[in-house]
């Protein structure tokens, strides 16, 4: 069976979900990983997605990367268009509400984020559109 570190994308989140964390919530370089749950803007189906997190101040942050392409990714479309999202963190899972970080608290998450994952500052150097730090807050 292969390793979670070594899981991306789908397989990820099945196994994390199969398995409530214990395999896939522990991933490469220290990180940690949290379950997003979407809706599809177009098809108002639920997606999930594996994503890198922290917590601060009492909330989950995340950022909104695709590894510093031009498009952001689809989760973070999706929830611009809807806001209110799930959230699994090893088998709890809760109701959330995503929002942007502001352009005051911005760099100190940014900062810890980019602490457990340094190519964050890479991705911000391949493309000209602000990569955005996600603020998830339970609801």
């Amino acid at each position: 069976m292969t390793s979670a570190i070594d899981l991306h994308g789908d397989e990820h989140v099945a196994r994390y979900l199969e398995t409530d964390g214990e395999d896939g919530f522990r991933w490469r370089n220290g990180t940690e990983i949290l379950i997003l749950f979407t809706k599809g803007r177009k098809t108002g189906e639920q997606r999930s997605h594996a994503l890198i997190f922290r917590e601060h101040e009492g909330a989950y942050l995340v950022v909104a990367s695709k590894g510093g392409t031009d498009a952001p990714p689809a989760w973070f479309v999706n929830l611009q268009a809807d806001p209110a999202v799930e959230v699994q963190i090893k088998a709890d899972r809760f109701a959330a509400r995503a929002r942007v970080a502001t352009p005051a608290e911005k760099p100190e998450m940014w900062a810890k984020m980019a602490e457990v994952w340094p190519d964050y500052d890479e991705y911000q150097k391949k493309t000209s559109r602000e990569i955005p730090v996600v603020v998830l807050e339970r609801a």
